[in-house]
């Protein structure tokens, strides 16, 4: 019973390690994805000849199966025979081995980065961006405001709402990386630490479904489980309670 938890908090090796490397993972794969889709999002609002073709080529790696990019990525990021390095050793520059320990983090939020930025996220602030008011843009222009001054202080205050959207769901995912860690860090023969990333991807959620299914501690497991949606909770309270301070919705009325 409690006793799990006691182990967990106390006694377990790889409890706060494996909670540290989530939060690294985090902290890399989240300002990127909020940059990214936003950027991508700002880029498939003009009027382009052929919008809707790039549109459609931006989405296709979210619904990419994650078994088939983990198993390009591992082409792609190949020490030896990956285009990636190939492409850097035609510069000069001798490319890492992607999955090792100190690249193995970095390369799994690269790899994310990929799906989620044009994926649901970027889909939402398109639609924002379709309805902030265009008289708000006419005005600006009449007043001489620029391209940058107009999308600071225009287009990011109505869109607000939606950042503040792909916030909270782009944290949640960050925290419950598991399926794209896990393919790529298992090689064929040995457990998670036999790669050569070691124990760099052993992240929350893979050490959770480690005690469940490899090695039958479902009571740890669960208890793990439970940990986890507190400090979820945890952090999307906070992140509702600091939204007061910069989400803007419209017809709100602040002092």
């Amino acid at each position: 019973g409690l006793q799990n938890y006691v182990v967990a908090l106390t006694q377990d090796e790889q409890f706060w390690p494996s909670l540290g490397r989530t939060f690294h993972y985090a902290a890399i794969l989240v300002p990127l994805v909020m940059v990214g889709s936003l950027a991508l999002a700002t880029l498939l609002n003009q009027r382009l000849i052929g919008n809707s073709l790039y549109r459609t080529a931006y989405f296709l790696p979210y619904v990419t199966p994650v078994v088939a990019a983990a198993l390009l990525w591992s082409w792609i990021l190949h020490p030896q025979l990956g285009i990636v390095n190939y492409a850097l050793q035609l510069v000069g520059i001798k490319g890492p081995s992607w999955l090792s320990a100190r690249w193995a983090i970095s390369t799994v939020a690269i790899i994310s980065l990929w799906t989620f930025a044009g994926g649901s996220r970027m889909v939402v602030l398109l639609a924002a961006l379709k309805n902030v008011p265009q008289e708000l843009y006419e005005a600006a222009r009449i007043d001489g405001a620029g391209a940058w001054p107009s999308f600071r202080y225009i287009t990011l205050p109505m869109i607000t709402p939606a950042l503040f959207f792909n916030l909270i769901v782009t944290l949640i995912a960050a925290l419950k990386v598991f399926d794209i860690a896990y393919l790529l860090a298992i090689p064929e023969q040995g457990g998670i630490a036999s790669g050569p990333a070691g124990f760099s991807l052993y992240f929350y959620v893979v050490k959770l479904f480690d005690h469940a299914f490899n090695f039958f501690e479902m009571g740890y497991a669960s208890a793990m489980a439970w940990i986890f949606l507190i400090i979820v909770l945890i952090l999307t309270a906070l992140q509702f309670r600091w939204s007061a301070s910069w989400v803007y919705y419209a017809g709100e009325e602040r002092e």
